[in-house]
């Protein structure tokens, strides 16, 4: 079979990778895919995320099992609509993806399931929220988008003032769009922040490697949420009892509350959880994938991803075994444009990529680049390049990773150096 990859992230190019080491896959093809994964050989089509009768007749014409990567084409339905037309399309319906298209929806969602999360209330209205926020006890305040706002619609603050400003910003200044028509204030919980994915056929769940990523732009986790500047896998913090903890407590109650109220959702579900005296709240969910998460959880799957995508979308995932996971640690370190996840330049020129092509155990997942007329690579975008090391622990990692990283170089070129150094703290001192 061909597989249709929707999206131009590294996550896509993580997960067109990975597909195509299935037997069951002929050709894998994205749209539109970067220039990383034209350089390797795979189709890109000239087709938008948001292009979805386009995309729709050329996965008819093709034939194609679709994955979708991005939220946006999710939200706005596209599976409704390959469905609909007898298409196999991986990932939740439109009503389903309100678990993370709207916050709102999503808090008061978790509220009716007992799923367990912070203290929230919603407002449409800046300066009722504003009247909120100054009877709430302490300091610590976060203030969310509604609707989407490419992982950037979060501010987390530390004083009343960052949350009124941050109402302004969102309710007022509109900087998200019409995702800020309503907002979520919620309590700011303190404690260890953790990713965790699984896939579900609408009844059934299996849970994939645990992760972490690292979503301030700068060090010691410092400067403005983006969309993620590295990761790792296994998280440390997550044991076997704590996992069966979450598959029980909110992946579990997350799929059996929207079955109850007659949603079916088949794809991944993402929790970000923050992990409190040994207790786990949701932050937030997300329908998809999580980028870099997938970058560092793929490479250590040894099982077909192709099989899991086939059985959730079949409702046969009770059926499946477990996936069998690479013992070994992967990291990856994001190489952002600078200025990112503000404005940002575009066609720099990269260097050193072919450095890499010799060294062990390393994956190069490209998301902004481009390939131009004469055959260099450039950015052309915030998040440029995914740098992926597998060691045998995570310091390993680490290492190789930062080694590879070394290597690469344009005009602006900004990361993260304290990648892994959380887990790294916490695996020395325990």
């Amino acid at each position: 079979m061909d597989v249709l990859v929707i999206g131009s992230g590294a996550r896509e190019h993580a997960i067109g990778w990975k597909v195509a080491g299935s037997s069951r896959v002929g050709k894998v093809i994205f749209a539109p895919g970067n220039g990383g994964t034209r350089l390797a050989g795979y189709e890109n089509i000239d087709l938008r995320i948001n292009e979805y009768d386009k995309l729709l007749r050329f996965a008819m014409e093709h034939d194609c099992l679709t994955i979708v990567g991005p939220e946006e084409p999710l939200a706005n339905g596209i599976v409704d609509l390959f469905s609909s037309n007898g298409l196999r399309i991986l990932g939740p319906t439109k009503t389903a993806s309100r678990l993370e298209s709207s916050k709102v929806w999503a808090k008061e969602f978790m509220s009716r399931h007992g799923i367990p999360t912070a203290a929230f209330k919603s407002f449409d209205d800046p300066e009722a929220a504003k009247d909120y926020i100054a009877g709430i006890k302490g300091d610590g305040v976060v203030v969310k988008a509604d609707g989407l706002a490419a992982g950037k619609g979060v501010a987390v603050c530390s004083s009343k003032e960052e949350a009124y400003s941050a109402v302004d910003r969102i309710m007022r200044a509109r900087v998200f769009g019409d995702a800020g028509n309503r907002i979520v204030v919620e309590e700011r919980l303190y404690g260890e922040e953790v990713s965790f994915i699984c896939m579900s056929d609408g009844r059934h769940i299996i849970p994939l490697a645990t992760s972490q990523d690292h979503k301030r732009a700068y060090d010691n986790d410092e400067g403005p949420n983006t969309g993620g500047m590295g990761a790792y896998s296994p998280n440390p913090l997550i044991d076997e009892g704590r996992q069966e903890w979450i598959m029980r407590n909110v992946m579990q109650k997350a799929i059996d509350g929207l079955r109850q109220e007659k949603v079916e959702f088949k794809g991944f579900l993402y929790a970000g959880l923050m992990l409190v005296d040994g207790s786990a709240y949701v932050l937030e969910f997300n329908v998809r994938l999580g980028d870099p998460e997938t970058q560092v959880i793929l490479p250590r799957m040894r099982s077909d991803l192709v099989e899991y995508v086939e059985r959730c979308i079949d409702g046969t995932l009770d059926q499946a075994e477990d996936i069998v996971w690479d013992e070994r640690v992967a990291v990856c370190v994001v190489l952002a444009s600078k200025g990112y996840p503000n404005a940002y330049e575009r066609g720099k020129g990269i260097s050193g990529l072919a450095n890499l092509q010799g060294m062990d155990d390393l994956l190069v997942f490209h998301a902004g680049t481009r390939v131009t007329d004469d055959g260099r690579i450039v950015t052309d975008g915030g998040r440029v390049l995914s740098i992926v090391a597998l060691g045998s622990d995570m310091g390993d990692a680490i290492a190789r990773a930062y080694s590879a990283v070394n290597n690469v170089y344009w005009d602006g070129m900004h990361y993260r150096r304290d990648i892994g150094r959380r887990a790294l703290r916490y695996l020395l001192n325990g």
